[in-house]
């Protein structure tokens, strides 16, 4: 811990990852802890190809060599975007209270649009970034036109008002964190039935150094009832070695006492109950079937799109 500033946390540039930090810059405070925000360029920050094209890490790794080399404390990620390979080096220290976990149908206002799961006229071209999106879409709607589309949440939105785009799929914790202005289009949100949700997403990962005291600070942050929804969706995603180049979505939610948890991978979608994280996790790999499995084992690690 740095003596000058107090707590040195490590955070991309966006507008949404410096949100996300000074969440937690606020809850230090509500704990009487200083702190100061360290703001970190990525590999994902400096290119403009596709996400599943930059490798393992894109979001995460820069932040990561942060903490490493002892210029950042405490690491912010969305949970949504760390691989699910674990650095021996590093920890996960707290995951606090999960936002809105869902996904959002913006569309422009005047396209046409129609009842329905995805209501969208035949045809209509919607942009998302993430395999996960994509796969479900055309699952769901096979006569859409799915267009790739990166940038931050501002950026994006703003793609879609210029016209690049008749719809786009986003986050709902990007945009309720952002408080974003949506005038001009309409919005849908979208049930988790319709579009499973990446694996904690609307989640925060705080992550140390491996062994560092202030670990036990960081756990007052630590949503301890929500975890183990979170905890389901992460196991899953490690069972599957999944990330951005594979269709992945699993949400999981408690229900009489047991964890529920929906999947989509590829073409595949099962629900399954079970009282733990790590059953729920495993009867939902199972149930996905060895062809889903085949993939998976001849895939590598990737991690997740943006919010």
């Amino acid at each position: 811990m740095s003596d000058r500033g107090g707590v040195r946390i490590a955070t991309r540039a966006s507008a949404l990852a410096r949100w996300q930090a000074t969440y937690v810059q606020e809850r230090l405070a509500g704990l009487g802890v200083r702190s100061t925000l360290v703001a970190i360029e990525t590999d994902a920050d400096r290119s403009s190809l596709p996400i599943a094209h930059l490798g393992v890490g894109v979001f995460t790794k820069a932040i990561q060599e942060a903490l490493l080399d002892d210029r950042a404390d405490v690491a912010v990620h969305s949970f949504k975007d760390l691989p699910s390979a674990v650095d021996p080096r590093l920890e996960l220290a707290a995951v606090p209270e999960r936002a809105s976990a869902h996904d959002v149908l913006l569309v422009r206002r005047g396209f046409d649009v129609h009842a329905g799961a995805l209501p969208l006229t035949r045809g209509a071209r919607i942009g998302t970034g993430a395999a996960r999106r994509r796969a479900q879409l055309l699952h769901v709607r096979p006569d859409l036109v799915v267009q790739p589309l990166r940038g931050n949440v501002p950026t994006r939105i703003a793609k879609l008002r210029a016209g690049e785009h008749d719809a786009i799929v986003l986050a709902a914790a990007g945009l309720e964190r952002l408080e974003i202005d949506l005038e001009g289009l309409e919005r849908f949100d979208l049930d988790t039935s319709v579009m499973v949700p990446a694996p904690a997403q609307g989640a925060l990962a705080l992550e140390i150094r491996r062994g560092d005291p202030l670990g036990d600070l960081l756990t007052d942050l630590h949503d301890v009832g929500g975890y183990p929804s979170v905890a389901a969706e992460r196991g899953l995603m490690t069972m599957l070695a999944a990330g951005c180049q594979l269709a992945l979505g699993a949400y999981a939610r408690s229900v009489d006492g047991a964890l529920e948890l929906e999947a989509f991978y590829e073409d595949e979608r099962v629900r399954v109950v079970h009282a733990s994280a790590e059953g729920a996790a495993m009867l939902a790999f199972d149930a996905l079937g060895r062809p889903a499995r085949a993939r998976a084992e001849s895939a590598a690690p990737h991690d997740g799109a943006p919010s």
